[in-house]
């Protein structure tokens, strides 16, 4: 009987002995798996930390101007402006609060028109900057507003050659509104404060002045003035087979402007720089694709202001008039007449 009790008790505690291995061994298995779950969760963590510090990084960098990359983000200065400083202090040559710029490529033998057009400009509190295509800088010291403007020269370059090359958007980023007009324009029923006002009050981002009656070429009946209005933004008129109507949403029936006068707003002008060819002379067929750059909206945000006018006096420069030689000589002038050949931009 007590042999029996023993044997009893032996396979008792040997039960016993191999559920608790049992019961270690799933639990150790339990251990083991959640191990792997914290590792993976701890190595996946590290990973998309790294990612993200990698994307945030790239994202950083992506809005810096291209080259700054590595430098701190402190000392990084993306855009500048034409503001001339004095050589000693940190003081401003011109006092004055200038926001907006005008840009004219002048000749010497204009000058009383130019001297016309910059004196209404600095009224107004503009900064100038002067394009001097026929190479003559000195001739302009005569009038006692040269040292106040900017001088650039460049031989027998046009506006838009200047323009590409010195009105860089970051350059001009400070200024609402540039102004790129010819010389030959009469400015006697024009006031720029008054303009700059109403062009806001419009939600215009492209726009010029309008032509008065007395301007001797006028190319297109869209920037003819019409003496009862404030603005017009488009013109109901019969252009050879085009015919302009209430459904029309482009040039020369609505959003365009001519090339002589364009006004742009700071986000206009940043488009229209990237769109204008490198060897762009006269901008003739640009002025139909302006309103890419009106933000959006080119039968609204592209207009012709009536109440403030100009004479376009259709003055020959840069050495006269186009003879049939010369426009024959555009297919060798400018390169971009063949490019865009269907897009009519030269």
């Amino acid at each position: 009987m007590t042999l029996i009790l023993h044997m009893a008790c032996t396979f008792s505690t040997s039960q016993r002995y191999k559920q608790s291995e049992r019961i270690l061994y799933s639990l150790w298995r339990v251990l083991a798996g959640l191990a792997w779950v914290f590792a993976a969760l701890f190595i996946g963590n590290a990973l998309l930390v790294t990612d993200y510090k990698d994307i945030h990084r790239q994202i950083h960098n992506e809005e810096r101007p291209h080259g700054s990359e590595t430098l701190p983000k402190g000392i990084v200065t993306a855009t500048s402006d034409l503001e001339m400083r004095a050589l000693w202090g940190n003081h401003k040559m011109n006092p004055e609060n200038q926001t907006n710029l005008l840009g004219m490529a002048v000749g010497i033998k204009q000058k009383e028109s130019v001297d016309k057009i910059v004196r209404k400009f600095l009224s107004s509190g503009f900064v100038i900057m002067l394009f001097h295509y026929d190479g003559n800088v000195d001739a302009w010291k005569d009038f006692e507003w040269s040292d106040r403007c900017i001088h650039v020269s460049a031989v027998s370059q046009t506006k838009w050659w200047f323009a590409k090359r010195f009105l860089h958007p970051d350059i001009v980023s400070e200024y609402e509104y540039i102004f790129l007009w010819d010389e030959d324009l009469g400015v006697e029923h024009f006031n720029a404060t008054r303009y700059l006002s109403i062009i806001k009050e419009e939600g215009l981002h492209i726009s010029q002045p309008a032509l008065g009656p007395n301007s001797t070429d006028v190319h297109h009946a869209l920037t003819r003035r019409k003496p009862r209005d404030r603005v017009h933004r488009r013109v109901y008129q019969k252009f050879g087979g085009t015919k302009c109507t209430e459904d029309s949403t482009g040039p020369p029936c609505a959003g365009f402007v001519e090339m002589m006068a364009p006004v742009f707003s700071k986000a206009s002008w940043r488009c229209a720089w990237h769109m204008i060819p490198n060897d762009l002379v006269h901008g003739w067929g640009v002025d139909f694709r302006l309103g890419y750059c009106a933000q959006g909206k080119p039968t609204e945000n592209v207009g012709v202001v009536d109440s403030e006018y100009v004479v376009h006096n259709s003055v020959p420069s840069l050495g006269g008039g186009f003879t049939s030689d010369k426009v024959s000589q555009l297919s060798v002038l400018e390169p971009s007449c063949k490019q865009y050949q269907r897009e009519v931009i030269c």
